[in-house]
């Protein structure tokens, strides 16, 4: 089986940072892309960033600029640096992990559990 775990939500001013951290453990033989979405209550989750395993990075333009993904592929860990908050900021966020676990030949999407984050004005 494999889990993911995600952590670093919290409450911030706006202008304020927060970091995210999405750590995928269990049986895994690799993983592939990494992704952070968000959601707000009656509105459908949005792709907020993605890096590939080979570093290669996509934003949304509603963060670019302010938010940077990255990866720890030794820990098996994705991050996402949130600087410059704003309120519409305010979601909960999930990560998004395409791993292949030690028991399968197969690419499987997994979900972290989601951590809100709220940006005060």
């Amino acid at each position: 089986q494999v889990q993911l775990v995600a952590s670093g939500g919290g409450l911030v001013q706006a202008g304020g940072p927060l970091r995210l951290s999405c750590a995928a453990s269990g049986s895994i033989f690799s993983i592939r892309t990494m992704r952070w979405y968000r959601q707000v209550p009656g509105k459908q989750r949005e792709l907020v960033a993605q890096i590939t395993s080979g570093g290669s990075t996509n934003y949304a333009d509603s963060v670019k600029d302010r938010f940077t993904i990255s990866r720890d592929n030794a820990k098996n860990t994705g991050y996402l640096q949130m600087n410059s908050l704003k309120p519409e900021d305010t979601a909960i966020y999930y990560c998004n992990v395409n791993v292949m676990p030690a028991y399968s030949t197969i690419w499987r999407n997994y979900w972290g559990q989601g951590t809100q984050v709220t940006v005060s004005s």
